[in-house]
């Protein structure tokens, strides 16, 4: 291998002189052969180069990516090697500067001068000259060059070489060792340290690659960690049935975890403000405070300011010097981002995520958050989404069961209105031939008194005349007892005509207190007038707020007389029992206002109810009444207006032998039938 020498006087004599003796030298051991000594020698030279070698590959092979370690041990080597003072090893810019990444043995002025700093040799330096011819290149002595090297003026060297590290012919580096005193290099030595260059381009594409690999391991782990908390946020925001604070929790837990930031938060924009919905990890201090103050007027901090502006992520490197915002000076946050949540081009909320050390956040992270808050907008549209049907679902149910619920009232006023056809009907049929029976039963009864009368002014054998009265006064017996029952039978009939009466079809705003006055005084005197003797005790408790309701006036007239009616008859049963004793039969009525209900109740204390009897109560034809004083129909027909009709409730709250007391409850407003055609 040619290389280039640089010399120069003198010394360049000296060098040729040497030549000349070396050449006889080599004759005389052509003649002679080496002698003993000689070979264990060189001997020695092989092995230690070969140790040296060694030593250097074993530390490129333990030492994967490392490049410092290995470059100690090839400079390390070189000098023991080469007998050299110092040595340096630089790496090689594509701007043509060098740059010192291992020094050994050099004099501190050359270290503070030279190491971990890049430069550039001067034109015709003996570094610049190994860069242009690519070639080792041997300096004798330094003192002769015409550009004298900084090893030369900071460290004392004067012969030195500078072999290059070249990749594909490329310069990558260099390998510089020097001595303090003009002795050249052998061959041998300068060949020892051309394989270690050779060596430490190796050991540089060694580590070139695996960095390469350890990023791309590196890359390939942060994409799937990435990938995996981004399909945790799917999973959630897909289970999440448009509940938002688990998915923004979720958020800001992978945010803050894979970006290696300390806490997280978020926030909505409500009109004019900033709302801070969620928090992740975040200090005491800011939690306290967040407590106090969950809002930010738009245009009030600095980096939500810049956000708004920009509609692009805000990172800031260092926030001590924004004292305005919260997170800072409750938070101790110090490197900061912000992501906004964009819904088409519209800032409708923010991400951020902060550390509480200066630690820029990387491309990827920002990137990461970004893609956060591009799905929480979908989370928030899908939430407003599925609100949304969830309503129109629920406005729909509500119409159809306001639907089903007027079907059933108009089949249940169809029904009444055909039982009320039918009742009537038959009542009039029965009570023409009825009248018969009750006026020509009563006559009956007088002209049996005439015939007797008549009779005992005849003359007639006293048996004959004892036989007569005696069919008479059974007759007359008889008579009595149609009568009677004739009188209760038409008092049937006129409850089953009541009961009958047709429905006005018309329903209007009804005043409760009103209401309820006129049926409790319409069912007193109609119970005076049926039955001699009949008193009790009314008490009223009327809520002045009772106010008004939509109501069929006299459907729900015919319902609370019915209930008035039952209260009247089973106080006083509980008065005849109990055989004239200190019991006064009482009968309260009352309204309360509920709102958009209105109540009503009716309280007795009559015989109460039994539990087996107040199971049946509102079957239709059950009656508790002795035969002939009930239809069993009353109750009936009021819980079906009632409930049926005007959607209200009807409830039962008794003791037996204590009292009954029934509460209707009405709305004030609902979806009446309208008007029959």
């Amino acid at each position: 291998m040619r290389r280039h020498v640089a010399a120069g006087g003198k010394a360049a004599k000296r060098v040729r002189r040497k030549g000349v003796k070396s050449r006889r030298v080599v004759k005389t051991e052509r003649r002679h052969g080496p002698s003993a000594d000689e070979l264990r020698k060189q001997l020695a030279e092989a092995l230690e180069e070969r140790s040296a070698t060694f030593e250097v590959l074993k530390i490129i092979s333990s030492s994967p990516g490392e490049l410092e370690p290995v470059f100690n041990t090839i400079l390390e080597n070189a000098l023991r090697i080469c007998e050299a003072r110092f040595g340096m090893l630089m790496l090689h810019s594509d701007d043509g500067s060098f740059y010192t990444h291992v020094m050994v043995g050099a004099p501190p002025a050359l270290v503070n001068a030279l190491l971990h700093r890049p430069f550039t040799p001067a034109p015709g330096n003996p570094l610049d000259r190994m860069r242009q011819i690519k070639k080792a290149v041997h300096v004798i002595d330094a003192a002769e060059e015409e550009v004298k090297p900084r090893s030369a003026e900071l460290a004392g060297a004067r012969t030195h070489i500078s072999v290059p590290l070249l990749k594909e012919n490329k310069l990558v580096g260099a390998i510089a060792i020097y001595r303090q005193e003009v002795q050249p290099f052998t061959d041998k030595q300068i060949e020892l340290v051309e394989s270690f260059a050779a060596q430490a381009v190796i050991a540089i594409e060694n580590a070139r690659l695996l960095n390469e690999l350890r990023q791309r391991t590196d890359d390939l782990s942060e994409s799937l960690e990435q990938q995996t908390a981004t399909s945790e946020v799917l999973k959630v925001i897909s289970s999440s049935s448009g509940k938002l604070e688990p998915v923004f929790q979720t958020m800001l837990a992978n945010a803050t975890r894979i970006c290696e930031a300390a806490f997280g938060s978020m926030l909505l924009i409500e009109g004019e403000l900033f709302r801070r919905v969620a928090l992740h990890n975040a200090p005491p201090a800011f939690v306290e405070f967040n407590k106090k103050s969950p809002v930010i007027p738009l245009g009030q901090v600095h980096d939500l300011n810049l956000l708004l502006d920009t509609r692009r992520p805000v990172h800031i490197a260092d926030a001590a010097g924004t004292a305005d915002s919260p997170i800072v000076k409750y938070g101790g946050a110090r490197t900061l981002v912000i992501v906004p949540m964009l819904k088409e081009s519209e800032i409708v909320g923010a991400i951020g995520i902060y550390r509480q050390e200066v630690r820029p956040f990387t491309d990827k992270q920002i990137e990461l958050v970004t893609n956060f808050a591009a799905q929480a907008v979908i989370a928030i549209e899908n939430a407003r989404l599925l609100n949304e049907l969830r309503q129109r679902t629920h406005e729909l149910a509500t119409s159809l069961d306001d639907l089903r619920t007027t079907q059933d009232r108009l089949v249940q006023t169809e029904k009444l209105a055909s039982l009320g056809q039918l009742t009537a009907g038959i009542a009039h049929e029965i009570k023409n031939p009825l009248n018969f029976v009750n006026n020509f039963s009563g006559i009956s009864t007088e002209l049996i008194g005439e015939l007797q009368h008549t009779l005992s002014g005849l003359s007639i054998d006293p048996e004959a005349q004892a036989e007569i009265k005696e069919l008479t006064d059974t007759l007359r017996g008889n008579l009595e007892k149609v009568v009677r029952h004739g009188k209760r039978a038409d008092t049937i009939v006129k409850s089953m005509l009541l009961h009958s009466g047709e429905s006005s079809g018309r329903h209007q705003s009804t005043d409760i207190n009103a209401l309820v006055e006129e049926i409790l005084n319409r069912a007193y005197y109609n119970a005076r007038a049926e039955q001699r003797g009949f008193t009790i005790k009314l008490e009223r408790s009327f809520d002045p707020a009772a106010g008004e309701a939509d109501l069929f006036p006299r459907e729900i007239t015919r319902a609370l007389l019915n209930l008035i009616s039952n209260g009247f008859y089973a106080a006083t049963k509980r008065k005849a029992e109990a055989k004239g004793g200190n019991h006064e039969p009482t009968l309260a009525a009352a309204t309360k206002n509920l709102g958009d209900r209105v109540e009503i109740r009716i309280r007795d204390n009559g015989t109460g109810i039994p539990a087996e009897v107040k199971e049946k109560m509102f079957d239709p034809f059950f009656t508790t009444k002795p035969a002939g004083e009930g239809t069993g129909l009353g109750l009936s027909i009021s819980h079906d207006i009632i409930v049926k009709q005007h959607s209200g409730a009807i409830e039962v709250d008794t003791q037996p032998g204590e009292f009954t007391e029934i509460t209707v409850t009405l709305p004030r407003a609902t979806t009446l039938l309208s008007e029959r055609s």
